[in-house]
């Protein structure tokens, strides 16, 4: 049998394929179901600061402000006698995964404000979470703000939950592909503290309605040609950083899994995959990865990881500039 294991964040993994967030972290029996299936770990869906607040001011206004104006309504809503808060429920799903599975359970948290980063981070920690990948969604919209303050706000983000609320387990960040000099960011969050990156997040992009003219949300499931980015940054990130390696978005097959893993990354996270097939995706792109690695004499993961990075490749040029032209002279699908 081949050895298959992998560490990712310090933590030692049966495998490289590791669930990313998404809503099948939710349900405990979806979530036995994907790790029955081989997965090697679990990222819980993410926790979101700006929805406890929503729901901190949703709860101000109905249950503890309803007697404005109207003191006859002072009882109208009578206030549960128990609620559990968004939060809460986070947590409690949190706890109730970490005894109900004996793979480790990553936390994701989207914070708002340095405050929520902090706080809810040591929250998380309590609660039992093996690691912590901080989700971090920003759109620099504003003209005034360049690129050196965005990757400031990001640094400051990771230096405050390593520093401010102690947390002891290991740290990861969600990075986007829009940054402009990633291998150099990434030494970058490693200074600040941060134990791995995962390449790259799939931000929601907005629509506009043609009937309405209004501006809407779009959730568009990845395909596998989103994997080549990730894989050519892992590649070129191998062997720079002491940080560990994921890659998220694209990854549907054994092929791309594969690609990744020679480029360097340590794991591979599936979230499209596994919501258009189901768990059962994960035990059928391990048993052809064993094929692969059998026909091709490996006796292990570690043998292949990063064998085909940057550093190691055959002519590393290919992953830079120098292939462009070569790549627009091959294509023979140009109309004439």
């Amino acid at each position: 049998m081949i050895d298959l294991s992998t560490e990712y964040l310090g933590l030692k993994l049966a495998n490289p394929l590791v669930p990313s967030a998404s809503p099948l972290s939710k349900d405990l029996a979806t979530a036995k179901q994907l790790e029955d299936a081989g997965a090697a770990a679990l990222v819980m869906y993410s926790l979101f600061e700006e929805k406890i607040e929503a729901e901190q001011q949703h709860m101000q206004r109905f249950f503890y402000q309803q007697e404005i104006g109207n003191a006859e309504a002072d009882s109208f809503l009578p206030l549960p006698d128990s609620i559990k808060t968004y939060h809460e429920r986070y947590l409690d799903n949190l706890y109730s995964l970490k005894h109900g599975l004996s793979i480790p359970v990553i936390a994701s948290l989207n914070g708002n404000t340095l405050g929520g980063w902090t706080d809810y981070s040591l929250a998380l920690q309590q609660a039992g979470a093996d690691a912590l990948e901080l989700n971090i969604y920003h759109l620099p919209a504003n003209p005034a703000q360049d690129s050196l303050s965005v990757e400031q706000q990001y640094l400051d983000i990771v230096r405050a939950v390593k520093s401010k609320s102690k947390i002891n387990i290991p740290l990861t960040v969600k990075l986007s592909p829009q940054f402009s000099s990633p291998l150099h960011f990434a030494k970058q969050l490693q200074l600040a503290g941060a134990d791995g990156v995962v390449l790259f997040n799939r931000f929601y992009q907005a629509d506009i309605d043609l009937d309405s003219l209004q501006i809407v949300p779009k959730l568009e499931l990845s395909t596998s040609a989103e994997a080549l980015l990730r894989i050519r940054w892992t590649a070129l990130m191998f062997g720079r950083t002491d940080l560990s390696l994921a890659v998220t978005g694209g990854f549907h097959q054994m092929p791309e899994v594969l690609k990744a893993l020679l480029a360097g990354a340590d794991v591979v996270h599936l979230c499209s995959a596994l919501l258009q097939a189901g768990p059962s995706r994960i035990s059928q792109i391990l048993q052809d990865l064993q094929n692969w690695l059998t026909e091709h004499e490996y006796q292990s993961l570690q043998q292949l990881k990063g064998s085909v990075s940057h550093q190691h490749a055959i002519n590393p040029s290919d992953y830079e500039r120098a292939n462009y032209l070569q790549v627009l002279d091959s294509y023979s699908g140009v109309w004439r």
